[in-house]
Parts: C-alpha cells; sequence; structure tokens
C-alpha cells in the first residue's frame, strides 16, 4: 500500500511532507523510512531533511534548483512547484507499508541505550510537584519513569533535545505557569504527556524531575548528538555521589 502524504511550502527553502496528524509508532516509522529514502535519492539543490513527530522537512538550494530546471518547468513551474514535482516522483509507488511489523520487531529487540537520571532533591526540584499532580509518591513517579522504554521520535528545539515517546499517562503533567530563565543542562522534564532532556542551560517550562550527567551534544563528535531519531532509551536511577563520579569522568574526557 502506497504512503500518503501532503507536501507544503515552508518560506523559500524548505517543504514539509505531512505523514500524519498524531504521534504514534507507525506515523514515526513513515517519517523514519521516508527520511531515509529522500536521503539516498537527493535531487539537485537538496540539502538534508530534517524528521518530526509526524513529517519531514526538506531544505534545498533553491539558486541550485532554479540552474537544473528542464526548460519546459522554467517555462510553467515555480520553484515551489518544481520542488514538489521531483519530491512526487522520488515517492511515487516507492514506499510500502511491508516492513513495518519487521521494523517494530526489531526496534523491541534492540537494547536501549542507558541515561543516568539522579531524580529529585536539587536536580529534580519539580518532583515534589509532579507526585502531587499525579496522585503519586516521588518513589512511585521515580519507579514510572525509569522503568519505561522510550522511542526517540526526534531531535529539536536545541540541538541535542530528544523528543521522547511512550511515558507512562499517569504521569502527564501541565508545564509551569512561569518558564524558568534558565534551566541546568542534562535536567529531564515533564511537559504534558511528554518527557525530555535538555542538553544546555537554556530557558524552559517543563517540569524538572531529575537531572543526568550525560552529555548530550558535542560539535566535535560525529555524530554531534548522543541520542539519536529511532533508538531506544531507558533512564537509569543514580545517585548524588554517582553523578558526581559521572561528571566528573565526562569533563575529563572533553
Amino acid at each position: 500500500m502506497q504512503d500518503v502524504y501532503e507536501i507544503e511550502p515552508l518560506g523559500e527553502c524548505a517543504v514539509i511532507i505531512r505523514l500524519g496528524e498524531r504521534i504514534d509508532e507507525y506515523v514515526h516509522y513513515k517519517v523514519m523510512r521516508m527520511s531515509e529514502h529522500l536521503e539516498q535519492h537527493p535531487f539537485a539543490g537538496w540539502i538534508e531533511a530534517v524528521p518530526s513527530y509526524a513529517a519531514v522537512t526538506i531544505h534545498y538550494d533553491p539558486f541550485a534548483v532554479y540552474k537544473s530546471r528542464r526548460a519546459a518547468e522554467k517555462q510553467h513551474l515555480t520553484i515551489y512547484e518544481t520542488i514538489s514535482k521531483r519530491l512526487d516522483y522520488i515517492l511515487q509507488n516507492s514506499l510500502s507499508n511491508e516492513n513495518f511489523d519487521s521494523h517494530q520487531a526489531s526496534i523491541k529487540a534492540a537494547l536501549p541505550v542507558i541515561v543516568p537520571v539522579c531524580y529529585g532533591g536539587e536536580y529534580g526540584p519539580d518532583l515534589p510537584f509532579v507526585a502531587k499532580h499525579c496522585g503519586l509518591t516521588e518513589n512511585e513517579v521515580i519507579k514510572l519513569h525509569a522503568e519505561t522504554d522510550y522511542l526517540v521520535y526526534m531531535i529539536g528545539f536545541v540541538p541535542g533535545f530528544p523528543y521522547l515517546g511512550g511515558m507512562p499517562e499517569q504521569l502527564a503533567t501541565p508545564r509551569r505557569a512561569e518558564p524558568r530563565l534558565q534551566i541546568p543542562a542534562g535536567s529531564v522534564g515533564i511537559a504534558g504527556g511528554q518527557t525530555g532532556i535538555y542538553p544546555y542551560a537554556t530557558p524552559g517550562g517543563w517540569q524538572l524531575i531529575g537531572r543526568s550527567p550525560v552529555k548530550l551534544f558535542d560539535a566535535a563528535k560525529e555524530p554531534p548528538s548522543y541520542l539519536q531519531a529511532g533508538i531506544k532509551l531507558r533512564f537509569e536511577p543514580i545517585t548524588p555521589e554517582q553523578y558526581a563520579a559521572i561528571a566528573a569522568e565526562t569533563v575529563g574526557a572533553s
């Protein structure tokens, strides 16, 4: 069965290919598969494909596209229409849904990346609020949050920030009414039904329940992001002493 998608313009140098309206593993599978397929079949002017929850953004060089157009395209098509036509040609009848079951099986069989987290206290100042909001004890919040295997749906907001799917519904908590001006790097937060990790010290409004000593982004490495879309992740509770030891090792290795 052929994938259904919609192509929309995003400014003058990008288009969005929408593959769904919901966040789930099947839509994410289509996003990642289409992104990989497009990376393997670039057109003239191609820059990159950026996957998100339910869409793939294609960045391109409009001048390179303009130079590569045939005479008929120059007469009848805009740059956006040229890009849309090329993407349709690349994608038409080239993708099927037959491999989703095997994809799910490989995801389930894969070992998760373990991210150590020191929960509560100075590392997770909003843990008491999350526990009260959810009608749980702080230890129950930690147990639920740490015993789950998460799927990294995408990297965004800032370089290295993972948006994770699979958080237990019992932990859903609204964002803070007043965002913090600065959140420490490595902070693990909850916002609505999502959880994620701040790779940098940035402003943010997520409820902070812990902090990881792992460095999530290093521009000197390849790839620079420690986590990638499509992998599994699991949090592992650690003590403040373990946090300090891992953080010291991380600084020494950089």
